[in-house]
């Protein structure tokens, strides 16, 4: 149960229910929190948190872009999620760290100082109602009618929680038609991504995602191209139409919690044998990889200390 969590915070560890700050904080009443959204798997050498490197590289690359102030250095943050996982007890779930303004606030411009640093562990069995993806059947997902956030107006690839109403509006409009998912373009009629995952595409036996620019620099889709080289896929990182989904063979969503979640139908184009067959190369190669089996990309998996 949540209850019965560990959380770090600011060098402390405390009982989940003391994680806490209040309504008026900058960062609730103005949407002024980063975040990170991390998995941590079972493996021969124990518990491995993904990727945790590049996870705290664009933490901290968020702060930068919007001229938040982080005391912890890039190994104490690193050392504090695993001290975390490790208090948990548990061998495999989600981490969420999250820096913030507790203060009280009333200006728009944040109070002076360094952030607050929170680090939240979770058994998505135990605490979130478990994993309900559905890896094996596809998802649906719609155009959304709803643009990406164009990077002259904020820096879409920060992992700020305002940002995300741009996603959250995308995806209540997706399920109000009917659909899981939803497809968001940039302002120039572009695929961007999805709501708050990447996007892939399969023609023609190689990998397609739309290209940095005006989309979120997510860890699974910097893993992916190097995953698929791995089995001789090819990745090409452009910009692509929305006539893409009636030319690509296999589309799938990519993101912390599920690495890769099929497509079986975007608006009326249905896609055959979910999931297809570079989907399936690639899902079955990162369990390998997350397990550890594969030992060529075990500098991914940090192991507790």
């Amino acid at each position: 149960m949540l209850e019965d969590r560990i959380v770090y915070r600011d060098g402390e560890f405390i009982g989940w229910n003391e994680s806490t700050v209040h309504i008026m904080s900058h960062s609730f009443a103005r949407g002024s929190s980063i975040f990170e959204v991390l998995g941590f798997h079972n493996t021969d050498r124990g518990p491995c948190v993904y990727r945790l490197d590049e996870h705290v590289d664009r933490f901290i690359r968020s702060s930068k872009l919007l001229e938040m102030k982080l005391d912890l250095t890039k190994d104490e943050i690193m050392a504090a999620v695993l001290e975390t996982v490790k208090k948990n007890g548990l061998d495999h779930g989600q981490i969420k760290m999250m820096g913030y303004y507790p203060q009280v606030a009333f200006e728009i411009l944040p109070p002076e100082g360094s952030l607050s640093l929170s680090v939240f562990v979770m058994s998505p069995e135990e605490d979130l109602g478990g994993n309900n993806y559905p890896l094996k059947e596809g998802t649906t997902a719609s155009i959304s009618s709803w643009r990406k956030l164009d990077p002259q107006t904020v820096p879409p690839e920060a992992k700020v929680a305002a940002n995300y109403i741009n996603g959250m509006m995308a995806r209540i409009e997706a399920r109000k038609r009917g659909f899981d998912m939803a497809i968001m373009l940039d302002t120039q009629g572009f695929i961007a991504e999805g709501g708050t995952e990447s996007i892939f595409f399969v023609k023609d036996g190689a990998l397609l995602t739309p290209s940095l620019g005006t989309i979120l620099r997510s860890i699974t889709r910097k893993s992916l191209p190097k995953v698929a080289e791995s089995l001789g896929i090819e990745t090409v990182e452009a910009r692509f139409r929305p006539e893409l989904i009636y030319e690509a063979e296999e589309a799938f969503f990519a993101g912390t919690s599920f690495k890769i979640l099929p497509v079986r139908k975007i608006e009326d184009r249905v896609f055959e044998n979910v999931p297809g067959e570079v989907s399936k190369k690639l899902l079955d190669q990162m369990a390998e990889i997350t397990s550890g089996r594969d030992k060529r990309f075990s500098d991914w998996l940090f192991p507790l200390k």
